[in-house]
């Protein structure tokens, strides 16, 4: 059953210990934990001090696990720790079932994410449900007290709130359908059963959320690294509205369109021009990226996070100390068919590690089967390692400005009230960064949606989105385009169609009477 009572209180006595092990990054939000007397949400927004602390623990909750680093006090119950990460989960959710990983692990319900075969009973799919929700719980009871404040850094606080509250419910719409509970600040406190409201209503719920703050949030870059600000809203906007037609059977080209360029317009950002920088240890000095998920060796150690994507990617040959870590975990590698993907010879992204791995994958539990990435180091981009070898500093770009870029000539081709050329031109930005100069232009008569999809899987890869394009494009179950152990076969084949959701965790659904279990499962 689902209890907001119990969990407010709870929530607010781990608060205690939290704070000292989150990044740097964000400083002025990094004070001394709440004392340890103070276990009710009543009693903590006494002090308005303790909304920042709050706040920080928000913004905690997307990089580490618990309220003392790297495991012990965990948030959620029912998963190892060490898997349980928001950004873990939602790593494996996006991308593992793709042709963009495979994982060798063993680990009881893991090795059903390479061949799309998860069930309701899956310790995984439940981890993420279980951190969206505590997520927005945790979010839902800040809004509660802010909401009642006058102060204009808590109003500021709130709008914060609010923009992490409405990533979170967009992340359960993706991955779970509009048939979650739903659950906000308006509900009573005690125990009871919340009902879904449909993927219809929750659409405009996140849509409305996010236009109500866009003028109260701050202006772009004019918030803290590691805090949302205005463009972090346009793109998720965007993202939101590229996908209607998946969510809501209603295209929304034009509204993509318009807030991919208004990040474009607005924003103030520029490519960085190293696209290895994006994922160094130094990624918080890169430019265009819009929202990051900080970390840190020292002050936000887990298993989970970019600490996870980079000790996973490494083994076999590879040399741990290039990546800035004392060993790897032998965990990925990429199917044959992503690989085919990139023009090798020339083209940067195609950061692969090639020695004594083979192409094809025969087994994916044999690490050697299957190229290893590179994409990701715990070393800066002078080659300096991170500050510690277990734990690292690189950052987790949320949104950059390439994605938006591939938005807008997405849902330009696609209908939307955008400048084709304008599309063109942003399409060879990137490439053009990518090979160094313009031998990879491209010229509008190459500018299809198969294409923007490929140059999304080159551009984004390993960072969360490929389940979702693959979804848009009707490519992830479908037998239009199979990669190898797809269906549970070595050359691939169609999966059904309910796959394209994952289920409610049958806990929950056997706890909420309110509740029905997706289609197919």
């Amino acid at each position: 059953m689902f209890n907001p009572k119990t969990f407010r209180i709870l929530i607010f006595a781990l608060i205690i210990g939290l704070i000292p092990f989150w990044s740097s990054c964000i400083d002025d939000l990094s004070t001394s934990p709440i004392d340890d007397s103070e276990i009710t949400s009543d009693l903590v927004f006494e002090d308005p001090e303790n909304f920042k602390r709050v706040l920080a623990k928000m913004y905690a909750g997307f990089a580490v696990t618990g309220q003392q680093g790297p495991a012990g006090m965990a948030d959620i119950q029912g998963i190892d720790e060490g898997f349980s990460s928001y950004l873990r989960q939602y790593w494996v959710a996006q991308e593992i079932p793709t042709d963009e990983a495979v994982v060798s692990w063993s680990d009881p319900g893991l090795p059903s994410f390479n061949t799309q075969s998860w069930t309701p009973s899956n310790d995984f799919v439940m981890a993420m449900y279980s951190r969206i929700f505590y997520q927005i719980t945790l979010s839902n009871e800040f809004i509660r007290h802010a909401r009642e404040r006058n102060e204009p850094e808590i109003q500021e606080y709130l709008a914060e709130a609010r923009f992490l509250r409405a990533l979170s419910y967009w992340h359960a719409l993706d991955l779970y359908g509009g048939e979650v509970p739903f659950v906000t600040e308006d509900d009573p406190i005690g125990a009871f059963h919340p009902s879904p409201i449909g993927s219809e209503r929750l659409f405009e719920y996140i849509e409305s959320e996010l236009l109500a703050i866009e003028n109260d949030i701050a202006a772009p870059q004019n918030n803290q690294y590691g805090r949302a600000d205005r463009a972090a809203v346009w793109m998720l906007l965007a993202r939101l509205n590229l996908n209607a037609e998946v969510y809501i059977g209603e295209s929304r080209w034009n509204e993509a369109v318009t807030y991919s360029r208004r990040v474009i317009d607005n924003g103030g950002y520029v490519l960085n021009e190293s696209y290895e920088q994006l994922f160094r240890a130094d990624n918080d000095q890169a430019d265009g990226i819009i929202f990051a998920i900080p970390f840190d060796g020292n002050r936000t150690q887990t298993f989970g996070g970019t600490n996870f994507i980079i000790h996973a990617a490494v083994g076999g040959s590879m040399s741990a100390s290039e990546f800035g870590i004392t060993g790897g975990w032998e965990g990925h590698r990429v199917t044959p068919q992503f690989v085919d993907k990139f023009d090798e010879d020339n083209d940067g992204r195609a950061l692969f590690h090639t020695d004594g791995q083979n192409r094809e994958i025969n087994n994916f539990g044999d690490f050697n089967d299957g190229y290893a990435v590179t994409k990701w180091r715990n070393v800066t981009s002078t080659g300096q390692p991170g500050s510690r070898t277990a734990f690292v500093d690189t950052d987790f770009p949320m949104f950059r400005l390439a994605e938006a870029y591939l938005i807008y000539a997405e849902a330009t081709l696609r209908g939307g009230n955008g400048s084709s050329s304008t599309a063109l031109e942003l399409i060879n930005e990137i490439r053009e960064r990518a090979y160094g100069d313009t031998s990879g232009n491209i010229s509008s008569a190459d500018l299809t949606l198969d294409f923007v999809l490929d140059e999304r899987a080159r551009e984004l890869y390993w960072e969360g989105h490929r389940r979702t394009d693959l979804i848009r494009y009707n490519y992830f179950t479908t037998s239009d385009y199979v990669w190898a152990w797809k269906g549970g076969s070595q050359d691939g084949s169609a999966t059904s169609a309910h796959l394209n959701i994952y289920p409610i965790p049958s806990s929950e659904v056997n706890a909420n009477p309110n509740l029905t279990q997706n289609p197919g499962y």
